[in-house]
């Protein structure tokens, strides 16, 4: 498989809130992607997040104090009332994220600044909001991201899904890796697993890593796969790997997000057996190594 060709994007020293998104995707700093923290939300409230990040990104989110406004009937979708956005943002005002910086350092910030949700004279049908103080420089020097299609994110039924979704699109643009170990405490913390949950790994792979991974793999614009890493019996972490799809499969993605959710993963189950019936390639793409 071939490197993806390098773009102007690719220069380091260009920072992430300087990109202009193309129609349909939005970019998201890798400070928001890869953190620590954020395994309550649900996938409502990442949905909702995603909506206030794409609307506000540019220059401006790197200004402290600065406030945007959106209507709400953007981050209200098909439902009709207010109360699963007021609880989204409650939960986001509450979750306290721990940030992993270049440098090796952590920062502790809240995901959401000061808004008027719940502020009576707050504006019919429009939403004021703002980014934590602390958020705002790390923003300002962001240079790594990750770019995600919005009908993408608005397609997955779970939120281990839209979780891996990120790390892996914050990845998959690296040009010599295609791999990344971690450990099963680190990889819950990638898939928002709350403590407490899941605790073996036989019931983390059935309800978190195998639907999130299917689901992907069922309608992003890469795939991925999850290995177990083992200690004699004992799985002490795991393996993701990472590929673009060929033409082949962006199309079998975009036909996927054409269709009902209702069905999906019986669609993808059935398309895994039948690639395994015709003795189809299983194994993951050969990679070019770096020089």
């Amino acid at each position: 498989m071939s490197l993806p060709p390098k773009s102007k994007d690719d220069d380091p020293s260009r920072r992430t809130l300087e990109l202009v998104p193309v129609p349909g995707e939005m970019i998201k700093p890798a400070e928001l992607i890869d953190i620590d923290g954020a395994t309550r939300l649900t996938l409502s409230a990442r949905r909702l997040y995603n909506q206030l990040l794409a609307h506000a990104f540019g220059p401006d989110m790197g200004k402290e104090g600065h406030e945007w406004t959106i209507p709400t009937a953007e981050l209200r979708g098909s439902h009709k009332g207010n109360e699963r956005i007021e609880d989204s943002i409650i939960a986001l005002m509450k979750t306290i994220v721990t940030v992993r910086l270049a440098n090796g350092t952590t920062r502790r910030v809240a995901l959401l600044g000061g808004n008027d949700m719940g502020d009576p004279a707050r504006a019919p049908g429009q939403f004021t909001y703002s980014f934590d103080k602390r958020l705002v420089p790390l923003l300002r020097e962001s240079s790594v991201f990750g770019k995600l299609e919005l009908a993408v994110i608005h397609a997955f039924t779970t939120k281990y899904g839209l979780a891996l979704y990120e790390a892996v699109a914050r990845r998959v643009r690296l040009r010599h890796r295609f791999h990344e170990d971690f450990s099963l405490e680190a990889f819950r913390e990638v898939l928002g697993v709350a403590e407490g949950k899941l605790m073996t790994f036989s019931n983390l792979k059935l309800r978190a890593i195998t639907p999130a991974v299917e689901e992907i793999n069922a309608i992003a614009s890469f795939s991925c796969q999850v290995e177990p890493r083992k200690q004699g019996r004992k799985v002490v972490g795991v393996r993701l790997y990472w590929w673009r799809k060929d033409m082949k499969g962006l199309q079998e993605a975009y036909a996927e997000l054409q269709r009902p959710k209702t069905g999906r993963r019986a669609r993808q189950m059935k398309r895994s057996r039948k690639t395994g019936e015709n003795g189809a390639q299983t194994e993951l793409p050969l990679q070019e190594e770096a020089p």
